[in-house]
């Protein structure tokens, strides 16, 4: 959608609403604030678990790399909670950004509060009927590319360095994979589900990184377009 231009659609909102309008974009930057934090909050928690589990594979010479396995599951968990995190996250700055490049941004060119592309008639539709306007599996590739991917680099460069070197350097592949066993499984089995796990992550990185908002997602509604348009521009 293009930019509002000059002489374009002035809207007729007084002071009283004028103010109104600006103490819905303070409440707007506060819930994505908020959302914010949480998503710091469930990084913090995946990079203190990776490094607990570091501390107690290095620990000692008898120290298993038992923990790291288990450490990327646990941070699977915490990825998977900071991506449905994030849809909030961005579903609030949505809203507070259109308001600071629709509504503020021509106030500060001294072109007064214009309505020409039509963004008020967008925020209230998503007032209206409320939506998320990015997919879930879209907000995993985000969080993955964004912070996770480098969590899961540590942890595997980590385990396959605890097999190759500790407490001493392995002689042979047979060696390597019997340091990799755990109980009954064997560790070329191990290593397999390792790779297939991580490999995952990075085909659904892989297949989410061109993806916009509002793809995979259900529309009713034709001004929903409108959303999803000015929320591209506003990202």
């Amino acid at each position: 959608m293009s930019e509002i231009k000059p002489g374009e659609a002035r809207a007729n909102f007084n002071a009283a609403e004028i103010g109104a309008i600006a103490h819905l974009y303070r409440g707007e930057l506060y819930r994505s604030t908020v959302w914010r934090t949480r998503l710091d909050a469930t990084t913090n928690w995946a990079v203190v678990s990776t490094g607990i589990a570091l501390s107690l594979t290095f620990s000692g010479t008898t120290a298993s790399p038992l923990p790291l396995v288990l450490v990327g599951l646990l941070v699977a968990v915490f990825l998977n909670i900071e991506a449905r995190r994030y849809r909030f996250f961005d579903f609030w700055r949505v809203r507070a950004h259109i308001l600071e490049t629709q509504f503020f941004g021509p106030m500060l060119l001294g072109q007064g509060v214009q309505t020409g592309n039509g963004w008020n008639e967008v925020l209230y539709q998503d007032y209206r009927k409320p939506r998320l306007h990015i997919a879930y599996a879209d907000a995993l590739g985000r969080r993955l590319r964004k912070n996770y991917c480098w969590i899961f680099c540590i942890q595997v460069a980590s385990y396959v360095g605890a097999l190759l070197i500790h407490p001493v350097p392995v002689g042979s592949l047979t060696q390597f994979l019997d340091r990799a066993a755990i109980g009954p499984f064997p560790g070329g089995l191990v290593l397999l589900c390792g790779a297939i796990f991580h490999g995952g992550w990075i085909a659904i990185a892989f297949f989410t990184r061109k993806s916009g908002r509002g793809k995979g997602l259900p529309r009713t509604l034709p001004q929903e377009d409108r959303v999803l348009q000015l929320a591209r521009q506003a990202a």
